[in-house]
This record gives C-alpha cells, structure tokens and sequence, in this order.
C-alpha cells in the first residue's frame, strides 16, 4: 500500500486523543505535519510521532508539497472554508462532522472536490464500525421483520461556557455535535430518509442543549416511526434501537466504542437465543483512515461521501424547521 502523509490543521483535543493517533496508526498513513501557531500544542502530538514538522499557520501546512491529505478538526463554522481551501491547495481532505452548518453549503464542497480532482469527505467515523456494517445486514436481511420503529439516545453533560460545544458563533450545540450521530445512523443503517419531523428544542445563550425529534422514516422497504434525544446536559447515555415485527436490534456503545464502552450489538427475536456480537479493540478511527488511504491509492470504495453528509445536514436543517414553538 503507498504510503499518503497527513497534515492537521490545529491542536484540537480530539485530533490530539483520537485521530492523530489513528492517522499514526493507520496502514498506509504517515503523520507528517501539524499546523499550530503555539509551538507548545504540538509537543503531545510529538510524543507519539517524533518526527512531526510544525507549521505556523494553516496556509502554511496547505503550501507544504509532502503532505498528500489534510485532516480538519477545527470548530464547526470554519470546516467549509477550510477544507474548500485545502482542495484548492492540491489536498485530498477529511473534515470533522458536520462538515458544513447548512446542506447548500455542501453543494460548494461538491463542486470544489470534483474541479480539483481530489477526493473529500466528513469524518463521520461510526460508518466505518463493523457493528454498524453488521445492522445494516440485519436489516437488510430481514432479520428483524419489517423495521417499524427506531430510536436514539446520545446524551453528555457539558456546562462548560468556555467549550466550543457551548459557543454559537463556533456552531456548538447537541444537533450539531451529536444530532450528526443520532440521523445519520438510521439514515445510513435502514437507507431511510427522513419523512414529517417534530422537535423540541431547548437552548441556552442560543446553543440547543436538548433536542428531542420525533416523526417518520422512509425507505424503499416502507415507512417506520423515529424518535431520537440527544442533550449536552444530561447523564452520558447511548443508545441505537431497531424494532420490528419479529425482533429487536440492540446497540449499546453506537458512538464513542472503546470509550463510552465496548461496542456490542444484540439481535433479540422470540424463540431464538440472543445474538450478540462484540468488537473489543476495533478502533474505528484507524478503520476509517486505512478505507480512506484505500479510496485514494487503489480506488476502493469509500462508505460516507460528501453527498452522503449532505443528506443527514438536510435532515439537520429540517429539524430546526420543525421546531414546535
């Protein structure tokens, strides 16, 4: 496998925890570079790749001609821009979810991808899980009946008014922090697109810090019933549920496996024992980074496209529009 080399664009905490190890980690990935203008941020990412160059600014990461791919962790109002300037710069690119705030504004990813001839996405990770590949062959194959209803909880607790999560100019706020996991998992594992909608909502200094949603699915195989809460102010919680006519499929780590729990999913039908599969280990971000190497260097396919963040931000947009007052 050729080897790409990634550059970050800042020393976001998750970049820092999370997906610059992945990067480092990953088969056929090199991490080469980080852009930070506080020299001191990088030292962590050093620690784990000595060999790491420093640039002062993002431009200057961008003009560097060794880094092959740029990875975008940066606060939410800034991924379209960033990353539209990343392709422009001759860069393949991997943008943290949600890669854009409204879903016209992915249209303009879509064109600037296809003229620079690179490749582009949302790091949209759990689609990369083989426990999220396994419900959706559940589904597919009928194992539970017909689906008829699914619902989704992804909760944290973060008063924290310095957070980005907590700053509207930054895009903060459970939709689009966690909402992103919480549709776009039905979405992607019953390949349903959202049908009426309702939601409430409840903010604080203009930031959503509850949402519950509430409305119909759609799919090529009928429609099911949809409820999801997500909430920066509540207990951590997650959970996926799938119920159909002749059983149940349970996830109870959807999300952050490896760090809210173990990742473990359930098949439940009456007068059969439980499946269940457990996936200790499974690092998904790594799995995520190795499926985009592939995508690049053999032209493997890649399982979340631009179009395909386009359709949860659309989803997202219309669970705004369906706030009841």
């Amino acid at each position: 496998m050729a080897v790409l080399n990634w550059g970050i664009l800042g020393a976001a905490k998750f970049a820092r925890e999370h997906m610059g190890r992945a990067i480092h980690a990953a088969e056929g990935a090199r991490l080469a570079a980080l852009a930070t203008s506080s020299p001191e941020r990088a030292d962590p990412f050093k620690a784990f790749a000595p060999d790491l160059k420093v640039h002062d600014s993002y431009d200057a990461l961008l003009a560097d001609p060794e880094i092959d791919v740029v990875y975008i962790p940066l606060p939410n109002t800034l991924h379209v821009e960033w990353t539209k300037k990343a392709l422009a710069a001759g860069k393949h690119v991997l943008t943290e979810k949600p890669i854009a705030m409204k879903a016209e504004e992915i249209n303009a990813l879509i064109e600037a991808r296809d003229a620079a001839g690179k490749f582009a996405t949302e790091a949209y990770m759990i689609v990369h899980h083989p426990q999220w590949q396994q419900v959706r062959d559940w589904l597919d194959a009928g194992a539970i009946g017909e689906l008829r209803h699914a619902d989704v909880a992804f909760t944290f607790n973060n008063p924290d008014p310095t957070n980005i999560r907590n700053k509207p100019e930054m895009g903060g706020g459970s939709i689009p922090d966690i909402g992103v996991y919480a549709y776009s998992c039905v979405r992607f594992a019953a390949q349903a697109e959202p049908g009426d909608l309702r939601a409430v909502i409840h903010r604080e200094n203009d930031v959503d810090t509850f949402a519950q949603v509430t409305g119909e699915m759609i799919s090529d195989k009928g429609r099911f019933t949809y409820a999801a809460m997500t909430s920066t102010r509540l207990h951590p919680r997650q959970e996926a549920v799938f119920q159909g006519s002749e059983g149940v499929i349970r996830l109870t780590c959807p999300f952050n496996a490896n760090v809210f729990d173990q990742a473990e999913v359930t098949l439940i039908r009456k007068g059969k024992p439980d499946e269940v599969v457990r996936y200790p280990g499974v690092n998904q971000y790594v799995i995520q980074v190795e499926a985009f190497v592939r995508h690049v260097t053999e032209g493997a396919p890649y399982t979340w496209t631009l179009e395909d963040a386009r359709g949860t931000q659309a989803m997202i947009d219309k669970v705004f529009a369906s706030e009841q007052g």
